[in-house]
């Protein structure tokens, strides 16, 4: 079914990020370091989530995180000792950088709880529901880099909020031997970026996928997703799935997939971390000729 003629929807005000996984791929560097705090050159992966949602509009952001990783409370806050050293040495320029990537309460509202067991992504969007605003929410995982202008995220919400379905997911076009890697959408329809779909298979064989679009980590979601994760069984790995819960609404609500402009990186994966690192000095020219000299394979210590 296709949900093309209704009313505007709420605006999404709260933004969840699931930042409690141990981030096992990048051990021994995460076994001090969350993975959410791993730096893209010098720009912790949390900190482009957490400005894709504020150029997104959102009001609330929600951190369901683990007790190990306080750290990652320690950087999303403002440290006022921190910059009042800074400046005491003269470091005026570095201590407003640091203001201005930090969350200020007097602007937006900061929710961190705790996700003490890996119960799986559902089970952490779940441990946000006490804390979110009315109406629809955003999911945004940290280690899913999008790279583009406008975000990701406002490009969803400006399409979200001119009604349609209730679930809307972040899709891109996979080669067909990597849809066994993804949930896939099954679309049904198609309006510009926005494509219909009565559902998604999790992780099919290429010879059973209903289509290439393969989902990728911003979602917004209908406020009922919270309802629809409670007392949902564990699926696979044991875990509660977020995307259970979307196939549960998904009759009632509708689904479509968004497929976004950016370019994203898998930065739960060591190649894309570095691919995604690569793509970002791409965009600075102080890196112009250490890029210049590694692709004319002169790249050495200096």
């Amino acid at each position: 079914m296709d949900f093309t003629v209704t009313k505007p929807k709420a605006p999404v005000r709260t933004a969840i990020f699931p930042v409690a996984g141990l981030g096992t791929r990048f051990l021994p560097a995460t076994k001090a370091t969350p993975k959410e705090l791993l730096p893209v050159l010098d720009r912790p992966l949390i900190q482009f989530a957490i400005d894709e949602a504020r150029d997104a509009g959102i009001e609330r952001m929600i951190f369901v995180s683990h007790p190990s990783k306080s750290a990652i409370e320690r950087y999303v806050l403002e440290d006022k000792d921190l910059t009042e050293t800074l400046c005491a040495k003269g470091k005026h320029g570095l201590a407003r950088r640091l203001t201005d990537a930090a969350l200020n309460p007097d602007s937006h509202e900061v929710q961190f709880v705790m996700q003490h067991q890996p119960l799986g992504l559902g089970h952490a969007v779940l441990c946000a529901a006490e804390h979110a605003l009315p109406g629809p929410v955003a999911v945004i995982l940290p280690d899913d880099l999008i790279l583009g202008e406008p975000g990701c995220l406002s490009e969803m919400i400006a399409a979200y909020t001119q009604g349609g379905a209730g679930h809307m997911v972040a899709t891109m076009q996979v080669a067909p031997e990597a849809v066994k890697n993804y949930g896939v959408l099954s679309v049904t329809g198609r309006d510009g970026n926005v494509l219909w779909a009565d559902g998604m298979v999790e992780k099919p064989e290429p010879a059973d996928a209903p289509s290439r679009q393969a989902v990728v980590g911003r979602y917004v979601l209908d406020g009922s997703i919270f309802d629809d994760l409670r007392g949902l069984p564990a699926g696979t790995g044991g875990e509660i799935q977020l995307t259970d819960a979307i196939s549960k609404g998904t009759p009632r609500v509708g689904l479509s997939g968004f497929r976004f402009s950016g370019t994203r990186f898998d930065c739960g994966s060591k190649e894309g971390m570095l691919r995604a690192i690569l793509a970002y000095a791409g965009q600075r020219t102080e890196f112009n000729d250490v890029l210049a000299s590694r692709e004319t394979g002169l790249l050495a210590a200096e």
